[in-house]
Parts: C-alpha cells; structure tokens; sequence
C-alpha cells in the first residue's frame, strides 16, 4: 500500500486571477481553432482532428459551452469552442439535448465525438472545475488553465481530477494546457492527468503540471490494464509528489519533458507497463523512474535521460528504482515519427513553449521555438445563448462590473433548489438565484475594502417584475443606502466596504435574481 504523503509547496508560486467577461465577447484570438496537428499516438488509430471543419464558436461560460455542444445536429456534429475568460461553477450548469449529456459544476464531454475547446484572447480558465471526458473520441483540449479542482472540500468538481479521462475513450489530444493544485490529496486533491478504463491514443504535450500531489495515472487499479498508447512531450511536472504518471499495463512514451521537485517518485511502471523514456531531464527529485509501492512490476526503456541532483532509495519490497544507473528492462516500438531535442536543452526549451498562453510555441527539434504554422478559422459566431434582457432593463453603467473583480464572491440568507449565490455574478441572465422563499437576501463580498456607488440589478430574461420591495444594506455597518422596488440601477453616496446585501422584503411570488452587478461610478 502507498504510504501517504504531503505536499511541500514552493513559497514563491503564485497564481494569476483572470476575471470573468460578463457576455459572449469576440475578441482577437490569441489561438484561432486548434493550432497545429496532433503529435505522438493522438496521431494514430486514425488520427486527432478535434471540431475541424466544422462550427466555430466563442463561449465565455461553462454553461454557454454545454450550449454549443447540446446545440449541434448531432453527437458528432463537428465543433471548435474557443473560450475567454474564467468557468467556474457559478457560471457552468446542465444543459440538456439530444447531440450532449451534461451536468453543473464541470465540462461534460460525454458520449460525444469531435469537439475542440480552446482558450483565445486574454485566456480561459477553469477555475476549481475539471474537464470530464467519458465516452468519447477525437476531442482536443488546447491553450487553458485548469486549476484547483476538488474531491474533497468545497466546492468539488470531476473527482478532483484535473482532466479525466475513463470509460471507452479514444484520440485525445491536450495541448499547451496549464494544469495545477495548491496541494496533495489531505487538502482535497486528486490527479491532474488520469486515465482509467480503457482510455487509448492520447497526447500530452507542452504542458505545464505543477503544486499538486499526484501528477496523474494510467490505469485505476492493478486489474486495469486496458488503457494504453500514451505520449508525453515538452511537458513540466514542478512541485509534484508523485505519479507522473503511475502506469497500469500498457504502453507510454515520454520524451524531451522536464521534471523538476518530484519529492517521493516519478514515473511510476507497474502491472505489467511498458514505458519508453527519452532524453528528459530530471532535476532536484527522487526515485524519478521505476516500479513503486506494489510487487507487480513493469518495465522500461531508457535513453539519452540526464538525471541532474536525482537520489534514489534503496530497493526493497514495493520499492524496485531504476537507479542509481538507470538501464533499459524491455524494447518498445514507435509507430509514429517525432524528432527528438537534446536532454542538455530540454528545461530551456520547455519553458519558452510550455503551458497555457505561451502562443502555441513547439520546438523545431534542434532545440529552437517557433511558432505554429497559421490556418484558417471556420466562420466565428457568439455561442448560443438565452435571449437577451428586454429593453426594460437597464443598459450597463461605465467602468468595471465589481462584481466579476478578482476576490469578489457572492452569499446569502437561502437558496432555492437549483439555483446558486454564484448565479448573479456570472455574467449570464439564463442563470440566477432565488431564496428559498418569497423574501431573502443575495450578497457580494470582497477580500478588502471596495468603494461601491452604484448597483444594478438584473432579472432573468422572461422574468421581469419579481422582485418587489428591497434594501440595499452595507453589511459591514448595517447601514441602508438605498431602498426601493423592482430591478433596476440604484446609484447612492459612495461607500467602502466589504459586502453589500440586497435585501428582498416582498416579492410577487418567487423572486429571482440574474445579476447583482456593482459599480464604482
């Protein structure tokens, strides 16, 4: 049994707020479909086409991209999905439809076939939400940030895997992809890159996997050896305990990555696994290659890896390393061409191309960046979304919604079944929340201090005239600043605080709330 472990995060890492774009935005993109061609065995078994040739669209929620997918003729249905800002699950609820099968609180691709997601512009996150990939074929996942995804705590999302893949999946391709945690599984973590029950011809590549206790796996448990043809390439594993990745059965090949501070193992062959590793480089880590924490051995083949400040335990019962000296233990066949960069180049290389927003930079294969070869788009539309809101409600005040700010959240009294306090700032009147009945109040809050003047408050789109009589409340003080009734934009003396409640006294039945967007002007 693998002991647990706990996650030495590094003191210096810190990560960047994207803020959330409050409607379907057409930006210039920074990545226009996907960039590139599949490499490694995504480019087997036929090939990893993703969404080519079909639809283009832009999506700036989890729940307008459930929308695109529920929106097509069919399952497989060709789509890119290109997406800007945060997901998160405020902003990422069910859709239904005949061509999907989705659910709140992650992004659903499931039973579906040909889909490439995106991030363009300023970038997409999805913050503490996973991709679930169940049941599908030729997906691609390319230039996102996916981060801080739960098991355990709140809120959770897709097992706390990062990406998942499981169940019959086929040709994924993910790609300049930043997948990271702030901590091991006792902080509610799980894997940042798994595969389970029969998931084939995949490829990870220039990649960033950072700050989490496990990097991902291959295979569930010693029985689940049906997963298999894995490439990793031009990818960082930093800061990671271990699994990077534990391989059950099958065959992987990695080549040209960078491991840096694995703290307990790397990669991890066992169950009868085949991996073939060449030229990475491994720094500052331990046992980085070998059979860990089972008798059921797999093995290796090595060449051209430099192992740079590597220690090594000594070999016992569930602890068979490959080192201190490293040599090959079986053969593995490459049935795909690729060019490989010298290891001395390796940690140079990967961090001018690696991750999310670097601008789909590859290597040359002589240890130089360069840029992907442009292409030409399919014709870009907004995602669908629900009608906008009548002409009744207001037009939207100058300055930033702080609402959306990096530190903003959102509370309340009550909630009403399926809806959420994280509806009203999420930039979308298709979502919304209610109390649990007919009075109740919906609050924004921050980290620090925030100057507020102004408040505007939306109703959902068809819903108009819900909210009767209400009270604008600083929570700090308990001090009115406004009153009134019905939605609508209240403007009142500027005031610092920490949180605002809107405070709901009468209603004409069940009141809903849209959005609750707050201003400094």
């Amino acid at each position: 049994m693998r002991r647990p472990v706990a996650l030495r995060l590094q003191a210096t890492v810190a990560t960047a707020v994207v803020g959330v774009a409050v409607a379907v935005a057409m930006p210039t993109p920074q990545a226009s479909a996907a960039a590139g061609t599949a490499t490694g065995y995504a480019s087997q078994n036929g090939g990893t086409t993703g969404g080519a040739g079909g639809q283009t669209v832009r999506a700036t929620t989890g729940t307008a991209i459930h929308t695109a997918l529920c929106n097509r003729a069919s399952s497989s249905t060709p789509i890119t999905i290109e997406v800007s800002g945060t997901i998160n699950h405020g902003n990422t609820a069910k859709v239904s439809g005949p061509s999907c099968n989705t659910a709140a609180g992650v992004i659903e691709l499931k039973q579906i076939s040909n889909v490439t997601i995106v991030g363009v512009g300023g970038g997409a996150v999805f913050d503490q939400l996973g991709i679930h990939i169940r049941d599908s074929r030729n997906i691609i996942v390319q230039n996102v940030t996916v981060r801080n995804v739960k098991k355990s705590g709140s809120p959770t999302s897709n097992g706390g895997d990062a990406i998942g893949m499981e169940s019959t999946v086929r040709n994924i391709w993910v790609d300049h992809v930043t997948l990271e945690a702030s901590g091991g599984e006792a902080e509610g973590f799980d894997g940042l890159f798994d595969m389970k029950d029969d998931t084939q011809y995949v490829t990870l590549s220039y990649s960033i996997l950072r700050n989490s206790g496990r990097g991902g796996l291959i295979g569930s448990s010693e029985s689940d050896r049906s997963n298999s043809f894995i490439t990793f390439d031009h990818n960082l594993y930093e800061n990671i305990d271990s699994r990077t990745p534990l391989l059950r059965g099958g065959v992987a090949h990695m080549y040209n990555n960078h491991y840096s501070g694995l703290h307990e193992s790397g990669i991890n062959s066992r169950a009868g696994a085949r991996a073939k590793v060449e030229n990475n480089y491994f720094r500052n880590s331990k046992d980085v290659l070998g059979t860990f924490y089972t008798n059921e051995r797999g093995t290796w083949q090595v060449g051209g890896n430099i192992f740079d400040n590597v220690t090594w335990s000594a070999p016992g019962n569930e602890n068979y390393p490959a080192g201190p000296n490293p040599t090959s233990t079986t053969t593995v066949g490459i049935p795909y061409s690729y060019r490989l960069d010298g290891a001395s180049c390796v940690p140079d290389i990967v961090r001018q191309t690696a991750g999310a927003n670097t601008g789909l930079k590859v290597s040359n294969g002589n240890c130089t960046p360069q840029s992907p070869a442009p292409t030409t788009p399919a014709p870009t539309t907004p995602a669908p979304t629900t009608p906008p809101p009548t002409t009744t409600s207001p037009p939207p005040p100058s300055g930033s919604n702080l609402s959306l700010a990096a530190g903003a959240g959102a509370d309340g009294t009550s909630k009403a079944d399926g809806t959420s306090y994280g509806n009203v700032r999420d930039g979308s009147l298709g979502t919304w929340w209610s109390p649990s009945g007919s009075t109740g109040t919906i609050s924004i809050k921050w980290g620090s201090a925030t100057t507020v003047s102004r408040v505007v408050i939306r109703e959902p789109s068809g819903t108009q005239g819900s909210i009767g009589s209400w009270q604008l409340i600083d929570n700090d003080t308990g001090a009115v600043l406004a009153s009134g009734s019905g939605a609508g934009s209240t403007s009142f003396a500027a005031t610092s605080l920490k949180k605002i409640n809107f405070k709901i006294n009468s209603s004409n039945g069940t009141p809903k709330v849209g959005e609750f967007e707050t201003y400094a002007g």
